[in-house]
């Protein structure tokens, strides 16, 4: 396991780009096919196109841009003071989280080929449920992140967490406009 460990860090050394986006794209198939296989009703058939739709979203768009945010977040506000912590937590749950879910909708929108009018219905179903959501996961799960992961290895942490997180947003992502609410946390 110290091997893996070790070639993972020097990948993200030599190519962290790449391998937050390879990263992300693990934590959001597994999350899928967890949310596919545990999570909803067992009478659907799998949805292998599913799972490429949230794996591609995890490469090109979380990965990458989550490199950059924390990047970002990181260089303009050092250190783990309780205070810095706290700033970035409200940052990324009042300012990174509602573009993220407008980003995820509309990802899988696109690739979908639904509709603005989908787009904007599907904000308006799920949007609120999705930052709220993430409020329950993301604020303490992103304290012990700002507080306590080195910078490299958060979008690891991040995923790591994720991939439970992910059951929730495959479910929420997935689902009719018109159907039930999501699972509880």
């Amino acid at each position: 396991m110290s091997g893996l460990w070790a070639r993972y860090n020097k990948l993200l050394d030599a190519q962290p780009l790449l391998t937050k986006c390879f990263t992300s794209l693990t934590g959001f198939t597994v999350g899928d096919i967890l949310a596919q296989k545990f999570v909803e009703p067992s009478d659907k058939p799998y949805d292998v196109m599913r799972t490429v739709r949230l794996g591609s979203f995890g490469f090109l768009f979380h990965g990458s841009t989550g490199h950059y945010f924390y990047g970002l977040l990181d260089s303009k506000l050092p250190g783990t003071k309780p205070v810095t912590v706290a700033t970035k937590v409200i940052i990324d749950q009042t300012i990174w989280n509602p573009i993220f879910g407008c980003a995820f909708f509309g990802y899988l929108n696109a690739v979908e080929g639904k509709s603005w009018n989908d787009y904007t219905k599907k904000l308006n179903a799920d949007l609120k449920t999705a930052v709220m959501g993430s409020w329950a996961v993301w604020v303490p799960a992103h304290t012990i992140n700002f507080a306590f992961v080195p910078p490299a290895q958060r979008l690891l942490y991040i995923n790591t967490i994720q991939i439970g997180y992910n059951i929730f947003l495959s479910f929420l992502g997935n689902k009719a406009v018109d159907e039930e609410k999501p699972p509880e946390l």
